[in-house]
C-alpha cells in the first residue's frame, strides 16, 4: 500500500485506526474501497448489536442512532463511488461526445 491509499484510508477511518490491520486487509482484499468498506460494515454491525439508546433517568441519555445513520451514509457513498480512492480503476470513457441532455419544458401558468 502506498502513501496515498494510506491517507485516503485515514481520511475515510479516521486518526485511530490501527495501520497494520489495514495492511493486512489491503493485501487480502487488493484495493482500498474494499478495505474501507469492510472496516465501516464492521463497525456498523457492532454498534447494531448493542442497544442503540440508553437512558438512566434523571442522569444520563445517550443515543448511537445518528452515528448508525451516519455510518450508513458513508457506506452509501464509498459503494457509490464517492470519493474517489487513489487505486480505482482509471474511467476509459473519457470520450463525451456521446453525452447527452434532457430538457423539460413546462408550460407557465396564465394569469
Amino acid at each position: 500500500m502506498d502513501a496515498a491509499t494510506r491517507a485516503w484510508l485515514i481520511a475515510q477511518l479516521g486518526t485511530t485506526t490501527d495501520l497494520t490491520d489495514l495492511d493486512t486487509r489491503y493485501t487480502r482484499l487488493g484495493s482500498s474501497r474494499a478495505v474501507a468498506l469492510e472496516v465501516l460494515r464492521e463497525r456498523l454491525a457492532a454498534l447494531l448489536a448493542q442497544p442503540s439508546t440508553i437512558n438512566v433517568s434523571g442522569v444520563v441519555s445517550i443515543s448511537y442512532s445518528e452515528i448508525i445513520k451516519a455510518l450508513e451514509r458513508q457506506i452509501t457513498a464509498l459503494e457509490n463511488g464517492e470519493p474517489p480512492a487513489p487505486d480505482d480503476p482509471a474511467d476509459d470513457n473519457t470520450d463525451s461526445s456521446s453525452d447527452f441532455g434532457i430538457i423539460r419544458l413546462v408550460e407557465r401558468p396564465r394569469r
